[in-house]
């Protein structure tokens, strides 16, 4: 996991609960954390959260109002029964239910072969009442996670996994149907917050596929020099390991 730190602001930032996405991967930080410098503020993350759910709930009802009764559509396809993964999928769901958006979900046991898991993926392909489709992961170790995310129909691929979505967001002038979550969050939290990003230093500590490199990718579209720091860089101090120990990329 990744933490993303606007230094020269005296920003450290780590997404709240709401938008750990990779289940097991680190304990759950309820608010941004700061450094220690005597002109830095906290960000209410949690208060953010509310006002984009309750946004989200006005689109989506406005969206049904106009098309007759139609609304977005989400599937989670959850594979195995670990606890942390189960939590997760129950609250997206009632993060769905909270918005007025459709909630389907498919759960295979932790023997599921991973042509059951691809068949569910292509079955939400095909279901035009499906706008979003997420795999919840991690998946059992014999499941090949990059086959069944490529699998996914990069329009519904809500996760931004996709390589049409992520190589998209790695290019100017290309735009991706959507973002892995966390790092938009991220983003979302210092654009709300009027942190302006263009023209600063940014840093970002680890390199993971779903935070580290998508978060940097974004500071960089919004004019950010980034840099990233990982357990491989020469000389990294202590006191990295400390903004963000969970960064192990």
């Amino acid at each position: 996991m990744s933490a993303v730190s606007t230094a020269c602001l005296g920003w450290k930032l780590s997404a709240p609960a709401p938008l750990r996405r990779r289940a097991g991967s680190v304990r759950a930080v309820s608010r941004v954390q700061v450094a220690a410098r005597a002109d830095a503020v906290i960000i209410d993350g949690k208060a953010i959260a509310e006002t984009v759910r309750e946004e989200v709930r006005v689109k989506v009802a406005a969206m049904k109002e106009a098309t007759g009764g139609k609304v977005p559509g989400l599937a989670v396809v959850l594979v195995g029964a670990r606890k942390d993964s189960e939590t997760y999928v129950r609250s997206k769901k009632k993060a769905c239910g909270e918005a007025g958006i459709e909630s389907f979900g498919t759960d295979l046991p932790e023997d599921a072969t991973e042509d059951e898991v691809l068949a569910v993926v292509a079955a939400y392909n095909a279901d035009p009442a499906v706008h979003g489709i997420l795999v919840q992961l991690p998946m059992p170790p014999h499941i090949d996670e990059e086959r069944v995310l490529g699998a996914i129909d990069y329009e519904k691929d809500v996760d931004g996994f996709h390589p049409l979505n992520i190589g998209r967001l790695s290019q100017r002038g290309r735009e991706p149907l959507f973002t892995p979550c966390t790092p938009r969050g991220c983003i979302e939290l210092l654009e709300r917050s009027g942190v302006a990003i263009a023209g600063k230093e940014a840093v970002v500590v680890g390199r993971s596929n779903v935070v580290g490199t998508p978060a940097a990718l974004l500071l960089q579209r919004r004019d950010a020099t980034v840099t990233i720091v990982h357990r491989y860089v020469l000389g990294l101090s202590k006191s990295w390991h400390t903004v963000c120990p969970y960064a192990t990329d």
